[in-house]
């Protein structure tokens, strides 16, 4: 009997120590996290014409780092390490390899498709070639639909809506407008710009086959200094609608060009509200400039208060609410995969539903793509229901319309190559 238990005894405390030092460790890896610093590489153009779109978007990540550095599910604390592209897909990828080579394992981007399709790829290869060394790359505001259709990447998440959920939306807008009868077409000559005149003549050619698309137009992305020739172009037309996805420098000049020649068409945007366009606007275009977006000025609750905050601090307006995104899902799953490690944390951010500033939203497991409500909003003077003002014009952007996430959801071709 002695000799049964004496010789069971050491292989029960074994097991019971074995046991307990695995709980140990698995409650120091659940902790791992805790206070750990994430550093999240911000490469997009800091200067040139697109500079101050850039400049804006690095204060809103660090401005809402803090924010969520106070408190987040997984107790981390983020650090931006901002790198200036020039919107060059060839310098991204330099700098893509400066940031591996500081071991930053997470790359955002988002002003420019032709960029994202580049370093989508880039960071596909990287992976492959450097396992164990995995970066995952958080897209905020490049939204061409190959990136999660045909060119798709298990490690490319997209936390802005793409250019086909955008303009579902829109032409579900435009559908109810009778006085839109003659459509122009005006876009950056890229990825993005082309995608837009596209999803634009075959979402109103199935909603409003009645109207005429009486103009298409491209032009250099970041280069044309006065629009005045193309605002012609789109007076001499008979156009009374234009339907843009230029952003920065490209819309603030278009717009300015209009005023400027008397052009009193609508102008149905996805980018009223960033750097520029606001005061190239001014007290012009009042009920005559829409923009679609997942968010505008006045979302009211927590955001609301940041944005207003963030006026104060920087005398600036916080308009790429994606970012809010990109912090709220990213912390999540680091605290869900308990570990910042970019191969726990790309699983675990498939199909993560969290509540955000815009209501719930997912992160579609199949393309990577998030599902999200948008919103149509109009130039117009602020008032008491809609206060804020977006460099200082006395105007805003007023949600007209709200479109749930299953109304401008749009299907996908992803064949998603999945890691292992």
């Amino acid at each position: 009997m002695f000799d049964i238990t004496s010789a069971r005894f050491p292989s029960r405390l074994t097991r019971a120590l074995t046991a307990a030092a695995a709980l140990a460790l698995a409650a120091g890896a659940a902790q791992a996290q805790k206070g750990e610093t994430v550093k999240l590489a911000y490469i997009d153009a800091l200067s040139g014409l697109m500079g101050p779109v850039g400049q804006n978007q690095v204060k809103t990540f660090q401005f809402l780092g803090e924010k969520f550095n106070k408190s987040n599910p997984a107790g981390v604390k983020f650090e931006v390490v901002p790198f200036d592209n020039k919107l060059s897909p060839a310098e991204s990828l330099n700098l893509l390899k400066a940031a591996a080579d500081q071991g930053i394992r997470y790359v955002m981007q988002g002003n420019g498709s032709s960029v994202a399709l580049a370093l989508s790829d880039a960071v596909q290869k990287h992976n492959e070639r450097n396992p164990g060394k995995e970066i995952v790359y958080l897209n905020y505001s490049a939204v061409d639909p190959d990136l999660t259709n045909s060119k798709c990447s298990y490690w490319h998440f997209r936390f802005d809506a793409d250019t086909s959920m955008k303009m579902e939306a829109m032409s579900s807008f435009i559908k109810d407008q009778p006085d839109v009868k003659k459509v122009f077409l005006l876009n950056q000559n890229y990825a993005h710009g082309h995608q837009v005149a596209k999803y634009a003549k075959e979402t109103l050619a199935r909603k409003r086959p009645d109207i005429q698309i009486v103009g298409e137009d491209l032009h250099p992305l970041a280069q044309v200094r006065d629009f005045a020739p193309y605002v012609a172009k789109i007076k001499a037309s008979g156009a009374d609608t234009v339907i843009t996805g230029n952003w920065g420098s490209d819309l603030a000049l278009l717009v300015k060009a209009a005023n400027e020649a008397g052009y009193n068409g609508k102008f149905f945007t996805y980018y009223t509200g960033v750097t520029g366009t606001p005061t190239a606007l001014g007290q012009g275009g009042a009920g005559r400039v829409f923009q679609v977006a997942y968010s505008h000025y006045n979302m009211g609750g927590e955001s609301q208060k940041n944005v207003e905050e963030f006026n104060k601090k920087f005398g600036d307006d916080m308009y790429t609410l994606s970012v809010y995104h990109i912090y709220t899902l990213l912390s999540q799953a680091m605290a869900n995969a308990k570990s910042t490690d970019p191969v726990k944390v790309a699983a675990a951010l498939e199909g993560l539903t969290v509540k955000s500033f815009n209501g719930e939203v997912t992160m579609r497991k199949a393309d990577h793509q998030l599902q999200q409500a948008l919103f149509i909003s109009v130039w117009q003077k602020a008032d008491a229901k809609y206060p804020y003002s977006p460099e200082k014009t006395g105007m805003t952007l007023a949600p007209v319309k709200q479109f749930e996430s299953y109304v401008s959801s749009t299907p996908t071709s992803c064949q998603m190559k999945r890691p292992g």
